[in-house]
């Protein structure tokens, strides 16, 4: 019975002796309290994220604005970060650490600190910078694009910095190193940096933007995807994406079709030879009348608008019709020549001739010249050349 009770008394204080202890000196009724302390700040959490950021959206979608509302979801995840990092520092104010122990987490809450800092500026750079682009004349998406993630960058590398600078890293040495390291790679990377050079430059000069259609001479025709750092993205119209260096839209001719202010239409009209001056007239003055009353096309005074007669070719005489359209849609583009050339077939057919085709005229001349016959040597065939091969030849 002694010896049960003491052994009962020698493994109470061994329970009391761990109780106490805990882990690395720290005694389990703070460990125990610090993770109450943590789940109750998740429990917050849920209701930081259902009151609080409720309410704010609320009153956000009540402004004028929506720029508040595009910042408060930006910072949703952040905000919500927020009571666990409380939590973490209130768990580690209750547990009694050594001196060595307490720096190490007091750098953790100072890291974790400028981590949510950070990673807040980070979310709210995208609609910042959308909306600089939308109330600014003087950016453009594309570059409203390379702001934000330049923005991003920035905070990436500073956020880096400042954590490794709160664990006592020295940061200067590192970019020094990295500098080094890029004059090494810019030797070598001397392309990269010329189609990086040539999109700052096609993005300054606003040669075209995201969703123009364009076309660049010898390179590829279709419509802008994406306009990045290095390539810029263009679709075909066979909806293949074509991957263009920066360089290449720099030093090419780009003809941009989308910002077109008229369409134009150029066709050589061939009639037969046989039409007469008064018929050449009416197809002329009646192609000239359907234009200038549509609608559909430009006026003389606006832009270049001809119906003439051209030229006198091998097999037609050419009305030449040049004209532009109001649309630069494509489709209503095509709507608008098929009138077109319907009509002109009716002003044809109406002044009573008809479009040429390439055709040739055989002239045969009958000269009244009698070839002279000559008889046929002894084993010569008919048809075959007289003797000492001369063929034989007309008589004049």
């Amino acid at each position: 019975m002694e010896w049960s009770m003491a052994s009962l008394l020698e493994f109470w204080d061994l329970v009391r002796e761990v109780w106490n202890q805990g882990v690395y000196g720290i005694n389990l009724p703070q460990i125990l309290a610090a993770l109450v302390i943590i789940l109750f700040s998740l429990m917050v959490r849920s209701l930081f994220t259902r009151y609080v950021l409720g309410a704010l959206t609320r009153l956000s979608h009540r402004s004028a604005t929506s720029l508040d509302n595009s910042v408060i979801q930006a910072l949703r995840e952040p905000l919500r970060f927020v009571p666990v990092l409380l939590g973490i520092f209130l768990a580690s104010r209750v547990m009694h650490l050594s001196d060595s122990a307490e720096a190490f987490v007091y750098n953790i809450n100072r890291s974790l600190v400028a981590f949510t800092l950070f990673w807040a500026f980070f979310c709210i750079s995208t609609p910042v910078g959308n909306a600089l682009t939308r109330s600014s004349r003087l950016l453009t998406e594309a570059m409203g694009e390379w702001l934000v993630k330049f923005a991003r960058l920035v905070f990436v590398t500073m956020g880096a910095a400042t954590i490794l600078e709160l664990w006592g890293v020295a940061v200067a040495p590192i970019i020094a190193g990295f500098g080094l390291f890029g004059v090494a790679v810019a030797l070598g990377a001397q392309d990269l940096f010329k189609n990086l050079i040539a999109g700052l430059f096609v993005l300054g000069e606003r040669r075209f933007e995201t969703g123009d259609w364009i076309q660049v001479d010898g390179v590829v025709e279709g419509t802008v995807l994406q306009i990045g750092f290095r390539t810029t993205t263009i679709r075909r119209f066979d909806r293949a994406p074509v991957y263009v260096p920066n360089a290449r839209l720099a030093d090419n001719a780009v003809t941009n079709f989308s910002r077109m202010s008229h369409r134009r239409i150029r066709w050589m009209l061939g009639v037969e030879y046989r039409t007469t001056l008064e018929q050449l007239r009416e197809i002329r003055d009646g192609i000239e009348r359907y234009i200038l009353e549509s609608d559909e096309f430009a006026r003389p005074d606006e832009v270049a608008t001809f119906v003439r007669i051209d030229s006198f070719n091998d097999s037609s005489i050419d009305i030449l019709l040049y004209c532009f359209t109001h649309t630069t849609v494509w489709g209503e583009w095509l709507e608008i020549k098929e009138r077109l050339a319907c009509r002109i077939k009716e002003i044809v057919e109406a002044a009573g001739t008809g479009f040429a085709f390439p055709s040739r005229s055989l002239y045969l001349e009958n000269t009244g010249e009698v070839a002279e016959v000559f008889p046929l040597s002894p084993g010569q065939d008919d048809g075959a050349t007289p003797a000492g091969g001369v063929a034989a030849t007309p008589v004049r």
